[in-house]
């Protein structure tokens, strides 16, 4: 079920928020004590993420190899060289701190022996080994790792979840303007957006889906005399009679070019719909909800959940922002317009225009406000594309010399402008029609989905499926395949929307993904036992290479999806994701599940990988599919 929650500017302009302004227009500043982002977490958070508690391990060799140098923090990291699954690579760093001040140590490579030699005993690990300047590798249990997976399948994907050191954030996606069709961008934005909530939300984290959408301006003044022109009897006027609205702006846009008089009554409208007059203020949500209706269409098909806090909402708050500010001393007039200079930028950040509007940067940094003093979060994360990236750092700027935000990245509460890059058309131009309109985001989404269809009538066993198996096959394939073309690459580079491509059942796909998992799930189907019962009475023993390899990769997906949520790069979970299932068909291929004396082992590690897969796809905002 879809949930978009909205809240308007009519929900806040009454006198209890005139009253809050005033009562709040006095604490302005961020006064909440900050928190380390380095802190460590406790044994008990750590006992999904193998890569911290092996560093928890180093820590005490550490302190115990050079108890009088402080504040070293282990530098642990996965390993893809032979010697181990993981690695220590202090020594080197650790040898110019201590050389020359009576060390025991005669180069890196000592360091090194020295720090494998203090590692506390530990049932996780098998062996170690110091290799060049001092890098110790670890090789973990291989019984170790199997009862970590056998206990996963007993209390859940829950328990490998990543433990963070914040408790709200707020994630700031999709954000379409209203009147305007919803473009290829705002699809990243959703896409990109959805799946850091999805992993911050698996966290534990509680987070504030906001959908800023751009609801209040200048612009709504043309609309709304544009309406009242060609529609007299507006207020009865349906969607269908209104039509297109993309082309409804076009044609207001065309008129209040063309005509000084329509101008001069649309200037006068937004006059008197920020005045609050109420047939401006209806028509004015008329028009908003049309807009909504169509955004709508878009977050159904890909599953996402917003709540609405547009620019409407923030209006009412900017005076009191800007007064607080300018009391300390941050706003500046230059050339008629009110500004906040910043350190470091040629240009000022503009809060107030010359004609005494609003823009951007004041609705911004009240929206900041509002989220660190009211919503009280603790990371504010905004993902918009590239060429946004000034603009943020210049408010994020303004915030710290306010006071609201500490002065380093390293404390919360913080902010991230998470950036991408564009989608290209197969002409490495933006991604157009051959009109070189703007792509109906729905269109393209329904697109994708008649596509998977075809794929799959095409099938031998499509006969064998319902109407309605086919189309939820179909949808998540389809809408699948274009959530993952845009998440495995890195956000901030562009990438090419070419259906075949992301359709394909073979490579780096959402559908070979798919697939994959549905044949796993077929596997365990076909083996005729109740695998929930296996859980409780099997063992999962890794006797081949190729088993341990497999269940060691279902063990680092803490630490991926931790690493994935922290540096905000979904791409990292994708390239786990594909890996896992390159790990799992090297292991069927090698490995005779059915019918073998390791039958069992083999069914429980064909059920822990599907069990992640699935959180995977979860994650990602993709559904899985069952059977092919």
């Amino acid at each position: 079920m879809i949930h978009l929650l909205r809240v308007s500017c009519s929900n806040v302009l009454d006198k209890k928020v005139t009253d809050f302004l005033r009562a709040t227009s006095r604490r302005f500043v961020w006064t909440t004590k900050t928190q380390s982002i380095t802190s460590m977490a406790t044994d008990e958070e750590n006992a999904g993420n193998t890569k911290k508690q092996i560093a928890k391990l180093f820590e005490a060799s550490l302190k115990a190899t050079v108890p009088n140098e402080l504040d070293i923090e282990p530098l642990v990291a996965a390993s893809t060289a032979k010697f181990g699954d993981y690695q220590c690579n202090n020594a080197m760093s650790i040898w110019p701190r201590i050389k020359g001040k009576g060390t025991e140590y005669r180069g890196p490579p000592a360091v090194g022996q020295a720090i494998m030699k203090n590692l506390p005993p530990s049932e996780m690990i098998e062996s170690c080994s110091v290799a060049g300047p001092g890098f110790v590798n670890v090789v973990l249990s291989k019984d170790w790792i199997a009862k970590k997976v056998q206990k996963m399948l007993i209390d859940g994907i829950g328990t490998w979840a990543p433990t963070l050191p914040i408790k709200r954030a707020v994630v700031d996606f999709s954000s379409p303007n209203i009147a305007k069709e919803m473009h290829v961008g705002h699809l990243r934005s959703t896409i990109i957006g959805d799946t850091l909530a999805r992993m911050l939300e698996f966290s534990n984290v509680e987070v504030l889906r906001r959908n800023h959408v751009g609801d209040w301006g200048t612009q709504f003044g043309m609309l709304i005399e544009f309406l009242f022109e060609k529609f007299p009897d507006w207020e009865d006027a349906k969607e269908t009679a209104i039509g297109d609205l993309q082309e409804f702006y076009k044609a207001s846009k065309k008129r209040f070019d063309a005509d000084p008089v329509f101008k001069e009554r649309a200037q006068q409208a937004v006059v008197r719909l920020q005045g609050g007059e109420p047939v401006y203020r209806k028509a004015w949500a008329q028009i908003c909800d049309i807009s909504r209706r169509e955004f709508d269409k878009v977050y159904q098909r890909l599953g996402i959940q917003l709540e609405e806090k547009g620019e409407s909402f923030y209006n009412p708050y900017i005076p009191g922002v800007l007064e607080a500010l300018s009391k300390q001393g941050l706003v500046e007039e230059s050339q008629g317009a009110r500004v906040i200079f910043i350190e470091g930028f040629n240009i000022p950040l503009i809060v107030v225009k010359s004609d005494g509007g609003y823009n951007y940067a004041s609705t911004d940094l009240t929206a900041l406000w509002y989220r660190l003093n009211e919503e009280k979060a603790e990371w504010v994360i905004y993902v918009t594309d590239v060429g946004q990236q000034q603009h943020f750092e210049m408010f994020f700027s303004a915030a710290k010399r306010a006071g609201w935000l500490p002065a380093d990245d390293k404390t919360y509460p913080k902010t991230s402008h998470v950036g991408f890059g564009l989608v290209l058309g197969e002409d490495g131009k933006r991604f157009r029609t051959r009109d070189s309109e703007v792509v109906r985001l729905v269109d393209l989404l329904d697109e994708a989905k008649f596509r998977s269809k075809s794929a799959i009538l095409g099938r031998d066993k499509a006969a064998d499926w319902t109407e309605e198996e086919v189309e939820q096959i179909a949808e998540a394939l389809g809408y699948g395949a274009v959530k993952y073309a845009d998440l495995k690459n890195n956000r901030l580079t562009n990438y090419t929307f070419n259906y075949d491509q992301m359709l394909n059942d073979k490579g780096n796909t959402a559908v070979y993904l798919l697939y994959a998992h549905a044949r796993i799930c077929s596997i365990i189907r076909k083996s005729g036992k109740d695998i929930e019962e296996l859980k409780k009475t099997g063992e999962i023993v890794l006797v081949h290479p190729v088993e341990r390899a497999l269940a060691l990769h279902l063990l680092q997906f803490s630490e991926t999806v931790e690493d994935s949520c922290t540096n905000l790069l979904p791409n990292v979970l994708c390239e786990y994701l594909y890996n896992l299932s390159e790990n799992f068909n090297t292991f069927y291929i090698s490995c005779k599940v059915v019918g073998n004396e390791e039958e069992t082992s083999r069914l429980l590690l064909c059920e822990a990988t599907a069990i992640v897969m699935r959180k995977c796809f979860d994650l990602l905002g993709i559904v899985p599919v069952y059977k092919i």
